[in-house]
C-alpha cells in the first residue's frame, strides 16, 4: 500500500511531493497527460520567486520535478481512469494504463484548464502572444495594443491590469452589455486606455512568430474588421480538472471545496491543492503554497491515524 498518491504534476503536485518525500512518506506522483501542468506551455516566467532573470516554464517544472525525485518521490507517467473514495481510506486509484494503486492518502492537484474560443490560431500562437493569464504575461507587451476576450469580472480585471503596460486594450464582448459587476464594468468603461468592442466575436488571429492582428465579426451586422494588436488574452474562465472525482464536494463550477482554509476535502484522507481548488488566485506560486499546505496536513493526519 502507498502512503501518499499525488494526482497532478504542476506546482501544487510537485511541491506536495517534495514536502512528502522529505518527510519520508515516499509519495507517488501520477503525472497526468501534461507532465508539469500548464506552466510547461509558458515561455518566460518573471513572477516566480527566485528567478530575477525569468525562467522558462518547462525548465522551472523540470527543476521542481528533479528536486522532488531527489528526495524520493516517484513519478508515474499515466492518467487516472477511475478513483474510489472511502472515508478514512484506503483510497483506490485505477490508471488508464491498467495499473491499480491503493493508498492511505490521496492529494488531488489536477489544476484547471483555461476556456478558449476554439480557434486553431489559439493553439498555434500559444506563448507567442496568445495567453490566458494577463498577470503572468502582461509585462511582455509594453507600449503595444492588446486584446482581451470576455465580458465578466475576470476580463475586466485583466484588461485594467494590462493598461499598466499596453498602449491600448481592446475588450471584445459578444453582447451589448457586460456580464461583469457594476463596479468592475464602470472601471473598465471609464479607463481611457480601454476600448470595448461590443456585439462582436474574434473569428481569427493572425501572425507567424507572434500575434499581429485579429479578425472581429459583429454578431448583429455580420461585418468583419481587423484590429492590429500584439497579444490576445482569453478571459473566458477556467474549467477545473475534477470531472473524474465523484464523491468530493465541489462548487457550482466544479472546484473542490476545502475545509476551513486547509487542504482537507469532505472525504477523510483525501486532500486537494492548486487550481483545482482555487477559483481566486490561480498563480503558480499560490498553487505551490497550497501543495506545501497539503503535505503538512497529510503528515499530521497520518500521524494521528497511525
Amino acid at each position: 500500500m502507498e502512503n501518499v498518491v499525488i494526482i497532478g504534476s504542476g506546482p501544487a503536485g510537485l511541491t506536495a511531493a517534495l514536502y512528502c518525500a522529505r518527510a519520508k512518506l515516499n509519495p507517488t506522483v501520477i503525472s497526468g497527460i501534461l507532465p508539469g501542468g500548464q506552466l510547461t506551455q509558458t515561455t518566460d516566467i518573471e513572477n516566480f520567486p527566485g528567478f530575477p532573470e525569468a525562467v522558462n516554464g518547462f525548465e522551472l517544472m523540470m527543476k521542481m520535478q528533479n528536486q522532488a525525485e531527489k528526495f524520493g518521490a516517484k513519478l508515474l507517467y499515466d492518467s487516472v481512469k477511475t478513483i474510489s473514495f472511502k472515508n478514512g481510506g484506503p483510497q483506490t486509484v485505477v490508471l488508464e494504463g491498467g495499473d491499480k494503486l491503493v493508498s492511505k492518502v490521496i492529494v488531488i492537484a489536477t489544476g484547471a484548464t483555461p476556456r478558449w474560443l476554439g480557434l486553431d490560431a489559439e493553439q498555434r500562437l500559444m506563448a507567442k502572444g496568445v495567453s490566458a493569464c494577463a498577470i503572468c504575461d502582461g509585462a511582455f507587451f509594453r507600449d503595444v495594443p492588446v486584446i482581451v476576450v470576455g465580458g465578466g469580472d475576470s476580463a475586466m480585471e485583466e484588461a485594467i491590469f494590462l493598461t499598466k503596460f499596453a498602449s491600448k486594450v481592446y475588450i471584445v464582448h459578444r453582447r451589448d452589455k457586460l456580464r461583469a459587476s457594476k463596479i468592475m464594468s464602470e472601471r473598465a468603461i471609464q479607463n481611457s486606455k480601454i476600448e470595448i468592442v461590443w456585439d462582436s466575436v474574434v473569428t481569427n488571429i493572425f501572425g507567424e512568430e507572434g500575434v499581429e492582428s485579429v479578425s472581429i465579426k459583429n454578431v448583429k451586422t455580420n461585418r468583419e474588421k481587423s484590429i492590429e494588436c500584439k497579444a490576445y488574452f482569453a478571459a473566458l474562465g477556467h474549467i477545473p480538472n475534477t470531472q473524474v472525482f465523484n464523491g468530493l464536494e465541489k462548487d457550482a463550477q466544479g472546484y473542490i471545496i476545502l475545509k476551513n482554509k486547509s487542504s482537507f476535502t469532505n472525504v477523510e484522507g483525501v486532500f486537494a491543492a492548486g487550481d483545482c481548488a482555487d477559483n481566486t488566485y490561480k498563480q503558480a506560486v499560490t498553487a505551490a503554497g497550497m501543495g506545501c499546505r497539503a503535505a503538512l496536513d497529510i503528515e499530521r493526519w497520518l500521524e494521528s491515524h497511525s
